[in-house]
């Protein structure tokens, strides 16, 4: 299998692989998926990302073939594919549940799809060989699901979904089912496996940090629509609404009308901040990172923008604390690496502080 050219979703002139134009599904009144428009280029790692409800799942269900649209086209390679029943769609969907035969070894499994196709034999074996290869099952062909681990019939789902080579693998919510440690491992080794094929992957998740991990870009949905579609740097760094900002990732979130002189009023504390670039005028809320934001004792903090509080709580996740900080009746979470080696806290519950940021730190949002 032939490996394309690096990330050629990148070309602004390629024409996308994928597009959905004008989709949508109702279920009575309710429009699970509302008049969604999106391109999708070979080679991609794209994430669909939103709670739950928000109409990714169906979205996805759509593409293969498992639910009808009620207005909308799907084009695949150029081709419309909206009424292709899913059996004859050269997709592939990997599930949840994973969906394995209990009564099937590793190997019958992987060749359920190729054998119900009618591949012949030695092609078939050939096949379901580079695929236990491919997924590191070796040794494990002639156990049956039962007797693998979370994660090695994760690989066995894979391996079958991928069996068949279709141009697009769909993964719905893949990594649910497995510990965190295991599924910060798997995350690692599905994108290496992406990146090898050169295959493109649409991946469904509500967790944020699988789909920051895995996506070359993602979309991220509410109530049936997209409201972003973005390289995960930038749907982080610049979220377009305020949606976003609080969807992905943790955020602290000032209200306040800004002026002309990028000074920026807030409505709950008497303070007025000082914001760089250019800045609208008028409402505005001011979004900042936790990690943007400096901790320290009162009175010693330095930046241009400061707030002085009391630790009002603190969680200790190991490689960082996030802290979290009464201004007043506002809440500040601040986040700070854990970046020397010590057992004793540099700061405890009840400790005044200073809350200090630069000009450059937040981010102003609508909606």
């Amino acid at each position: 299998m032939s490996t394309p050219p690096v990330a050629p979703w990148r070309d602004p002139v390629a024409e996308p692989l994928l597009r959905f134009d004008g989709i949508t599904r109702r279920f009575g009144s309710f429009a699970a998926v509302d008049n969604v428009s999106l391109a999708i280029h070979e080679g991609e790692f794209f994430a669909l990302l939103g709670p739950s409800g928000c109409g990714k799942t169906t979205l996805l269900r759509m593409l293969a073939g498992f639910e009808k649209p009620d207005a909308g086209r799907i084009l695949l390679d150029g081709q419309d594919i909206t009424q292709t029943p899913p059996w004859l769609r050269p997709v592939n969907m990997m599930f949840q549940s994973y969906a394995l035969f209990p009564h099937l070894t590793v190997a019958a499994n992987i060749a359920f799809g190729l054998k119900r196709a009618g591949m012949p034999r030695a092609e078939l074996e050939a096949r379901v060989a580079e695929m236990v290869r491919l997924a590191r099952l070796e040794g494990m062909e002639n156990r049956k699901p039962d007797a693998l681990s979370g994660g090695q019939r994760q690989r066995v789902a894979l391996a079958r979904a991928l069996a068949r080579q279709p141009r697009i693998l769909l993964l719905d919510e893949p990594m649910a089912a497995l510990d965190k440690k295991l599924r910060e491992e798997t995350q690692f080794d599905l994108m290496a496996l992406q990146q090898r094929l050169g295959l493109t992957f649409v991946i469904v998740t509500h967790d944020q940090d699988e789909a920051m991990t895995l996506a070359s870009r993602i979309g991220v949905m509410n109530a049936g629509r997209l409201v972003q579609v973005d390289e995960p740097r930038v749907i982080y760094e610049q979220p377009s609404t305020r949606y976003v900002a609080a969807f992905v990732g943790d955020i602290n979130l000032l209200e306040g009308v800004a002026d002309t002189g990028g000074m920026f009023r807030l409505d709950r504390l008497p303070a007025v901040l000082r914001l760089s670039g250019p800045v609208p005028t008028g409402r505005q809320t001011l979004a900042i990172r936790p990690e943007k934001l400096r901790l320290a004792r009162a009175g010693q903090g330095v930046g241009d923008n400061r707030f002085t509080g009391r630790i009002d709580g603190i969680g200790y996740l190991g490689d960082l604390s996030v802290y979290r900080v009464a201004v007043d009746d506002v809440l500040l979470r601040v986040s700070r690496p854990n970046a020397e080696h010590s057992a004793s806290a540099p700061f405890v519950v009840g400790d005044r502080v200073d809350v200090t940021f630069g000009t450059d730190a937040g981010m102003l949002v609508q909606g």
